[in-house]
């Protein structure tokens, strides 16, 4: 038996006034397709090299001032860094500050005899070459880390956030089980892994053996961190040939795309200069980087991508 929906009469009417009736309720469907909304995916956005040169940490404190970038790397070992620690420290609260530990192209902090007689450290393909041949001092190299890291905590007043590497060298054999070792006495910092899928490193088509290289080379310092608890990314991009062929918003929207894990990306901003130019190649490309990570289209790409800026402690627990 159907029963119709009825009238349902208005009690107590008003003398002299008919009853009233109030219209059956009927439940309408819900037509909202409208799709809920995504919860941004959080990005740790890097800039390496600070203390390179004065330029080089203009830029950077630009870009962190303007919320563009969460987390910079310090050269310690570079005569930038000790006055440049103060004005950085004024951003603090936006940024993660690590050390960058060199072991390339500059003056150590100390004597080397074994790894820089001459007072310049080696080249990367030198220092490569002694790492995988069981060249490397492992007393050398942990009283050049200790160094660096006295240096950042003089200046800065206090631990690094992390610890990676100027070119990656935190992952060779001998340099990383003294940066694991240093980690490990540093509760709460984290390490810069290099590695991720080659499924995602072939899909973003950009640097592709180079970047395979790197993360190669990053196993053993992976498995050295993870067995002792440090914290790490779990996700890298940002690995190109810096010649400025591909434009440089093509490649971060590359490095941006789809963005799975810890996702750390590293960049390499700054203003040119002449002891930049002194100090290092990489110098047109610098600037090129940071014009357009100020620039509003990078602010819009963000948005396309659904993509949310954070310092490492903003990432969602493994």
């Amino acid at each position: 038996m159907t029963v119709e929906p009825q009238a349902v009469p208005l009690h107590h009417p008003l003398p002299g006034f008919a009853p009233l009736s109030v219209p059956p309720y009927i439940a309408m469907p819900d037509t909202d397709t409208t799709p809920a909304p995504r919860s941004a995916h959080p990005v740790l956005l890097c800039a390496d090299d600070y203390g390179l040169a004065p330029g080089v940490n203009e830029a950077i404190r630009d870009l962190i001032a303007a919320g563009r970038l969460t987390a910079t790397s310090a050269m310690t070992l570079c005569p930038y860094w000790a006055g440049g620690a103060a004005p950085l420290k004024e951003l603090a609260d936006k940024a993660d500050v690590g050390l960058h530990f060199t072991l390339t192209d500059q003056p150590p902090l100390g004597s080397l005899p074994r790894l820089a007689p001459d007072g310049k450290l080696p080249p990367l393909g030198r220092l490569m070459k002694l790492a995988y041949s069981g060249g490397l001092d492992p007393k050398e190299i942990r009283e050049e880390l200790a160094r660096q890291l006295d240096a950042f905590s003089a200046a800065w007043g206090g631990p690094p956030a992390y610890i990676d590497g100027h070119q990656h060298v935190h992952q060779l054999p001998t340099v990383r089980n003294a940066v694991a070792d240093a980690l490990a006495a540093l509760p709460g910092a984290y390490v810069r892994l290099c590695g991720e899928p080659v499924r995602a490193v072939l899909r973003r088509g950009v640097a592709v053996p180079k970047t395979l290289l790197i993360g190669g080379l990053g196993g053993g310092l992976a498995r050295r961190t993870r067995s002792r608890g440090i914290p790490a990314n779990d996700r890298f991009a940002g690995v190109y040939d810096f010649s400025g062929r591909q434009p440089f918003p093509e490649l971060m929207a590359r490095f941006l795309d789809r963005p799975a894990g810890r996702l750390l990306v590293m960049v390499h901003p700054g203003i040119p200069d002449e002891a930049l130019r002194r100090a290092d190649p990489l110098v047109d490309q610098r600037k090129v980087e940071h014009d357009y990570l100020k620039s509003p289209a990078f602010a819009a790409l963000l948005a396309e991508k659904n993509i949310r800026l954070t310092r490492f402690a903003g990432f969602p627990a493994p």
